[in-house]
């Protein structure tokens, strides 16, 4: 018999940005009206799932996100791990909208230098061990055959995905396949993961810019609003 568990990884919503602000781990942005009905959209797709455990980002758009599902699932507390947080990045505050160009100042080049650790951020590997780590540990404890649920943000996403699925950390952005309130699912068996799988419950929602790229500044990998 099949005891695989199910550890499925949501990106949030949409998040208010009109500024193009590279918001990373800081405090106070918010999801979107659009946001909250890709939100609520996806507890749409799992208020039939045998949910037995919830887990989010302590970011404040990855609790919104989080909130509609809790709410059909009252039995459920949610419990926040900043092992799902989102990277950390040097860019952090500085603004990517129409008219700004980080990259293109000198005193941000030294940050570039080496884009596959990357030196502008979090090491691809430390992003991998602890999504990693959040997801094993999940299916641990929910037990064969369960199901869990986590929110988190683009690149954690993607690199766990790309862990699991052997590929390389270092990647171009574009490549992510992680759009707003994608669902990828980590199968767990025997203490390791098995299996990859994805979903978009809400993609006719999600803007179609937004599906065409993933990020707005190509540095490597870090540089985005996730």
């Amino acid at each position: 018999m099949n005891q695989t568990t199910t550890v499925h990884v949501l990106r949030h919503g949409e998040v208010d940005n009109p500024t193009g602000v590279l918001y990373g781990r800081m405090p106070d942005f918010h999801l979107t009206a659009l946001g909250r009905r890709m939100a609520a959209r996806a507890a749409e797709h799992f208020a039939e799932r045998p949910l037995a455990l919830l887990v989010s980002s302590p970011m404040e758009r990855a609790q919104e996100t989080i909130a509609p599902i809790a709410s059909l699932h009252p039995e459920l507390k949610v419990h926040l791990d900043d092992d799902v947080t989102e990277a950390a990045n040097a860019f952090e505050g500085q603004s990517f909208g129409p008219g700004h160009h980080p990259l293109r100042d000198p005193h941000n080049w030294k940050l570039l230098v080496n884009p596959v650790r990357p030196s502008w951020g979090e090491p691809y590997v430390d992003i991998a061990e602890r999504m990693t780590r959040a997801i094993l540990h999940a299916a641990e404890e929910v037990g064969p055959a369960g199901e869990a649920l986590i929110v988190s943000h683009q690149l954690p996403i993607w690199i766990a995905r790309c862990a699991a699925e052997g590929r390389r950390l270092p990647h171009d952005p574009r490549s992510r396949q992680c759009t707003l309130a994608s669902v990828t699912s980590f199968g767990v068996l025997g203490g390791r993961i098995v299996r990859v799988d994805y979903a978009e419950p809400a993609i006719d929602l999600v803007p179609r810019k937004a599906r065409k790229a993933n990020i707005s500044a190509g540095t490597g990998g870090q540089a985005d609003r996730s």
